[in-house]
């Protein structure tokens, strides 16, 4: 753990990347002096129209833009949701399988400091998380996985499909009827989740289904050292 004021070790990013790993709690210089005297990879998220100098002449780069859309139960179009039932028994590796290429547009692939196959094993380690966690539900379709969703109360964690059920006009009935699953087993008043506006295509399905844009966050990195221990 960090001795230091403004940064939060991130130990599931430390196990994937063989180098410290850090968010910067506040956006202000006493904190980005802090990311000078450490080795390590540094994240911060600040607000879209806050002076972005400080971060330039600290050495941080920006990598992504998260916006957090966000949708009220009485504004869900249910009526766009497919005939989709989903199930915790399913097998482990097929949701892996999807997720080894559902992230490739994340912001650790989009960070020229982490090598792609370090990125890959971030996002792999993260879905084996959530499925310890037991906070995966699957749609098999004769024994195979042809997508998955996590949830966590009123987050919505990740959506991916199996490629082969890709570009047929599945992605609105899916992702409505993940949704729909999700309102029946919490009892939250509203859902959120975090899209990058890079991901239009994802932006527009929950766009489709009654989410409304929330407020976004700019996303930089920085590191001292080598990530990978290299």
């Amino acid at each position: 753990m960090s001795n230091n004021t403004f940064l939060e070790a991130t130990p599931w990013d430390r196990r994937n990347f063989a180098i410290a790993t850090y968010q910067l709690t506040e956006y202000r210089e006493e904190a980005l002096q802090e990311t000078n005297k450490v080795e390590g990879h540094f994240t911060i998220k600040v607000d879209p129209f806050a002076d972005k100098s400080l971060l330039q002449q600290y050495g941080f780069y920006y990598v992504d833009t998260l916006s957090e859309p966000f949708c009220k139960r009485e504004h869900f179009l249910a009526d766009r949701a497919g005939d989709i039932t989903f199930t915790k028994d399913y097998d482990n590796d097929q949701v892996l399988t999807i997720a080894e290429g559902a992230f490739q547009g994340g912001r650790y692939h989009r960070d020229f400091n982490v090598p792609n196959d370090l990125a890959d094993l971030r996002y792999r380690n993260w879905v084996k998380d959530l499925i310890d966690q037991d906070l995966i539900l699957a749609y098999v379709q004769q024994g195979n996985v042809d997508g998955f969703f996590a949830y966590q109360e009123e987050h919505v964690l990740l959506m991916a499909m199996h490629k082969r059920v890709r570009g047929k006009g599945f992605a609105t009935p899916f992702a409505a009827a993940c949704l729909q699953e999700q309102w029946e087993r919490t009892d939250a008043d509203k859902l959120i989740t975090s899209i990058s506006p890079s991901n239009p295509a994802s932006l527009n399905v929950f766009l489709g289904v009654g989410f409304r844009m929330g407020p976004c966050k700019d996303i930089y990195h920085k590191v001292n050292g080598s990530v990978g221990g290299d």
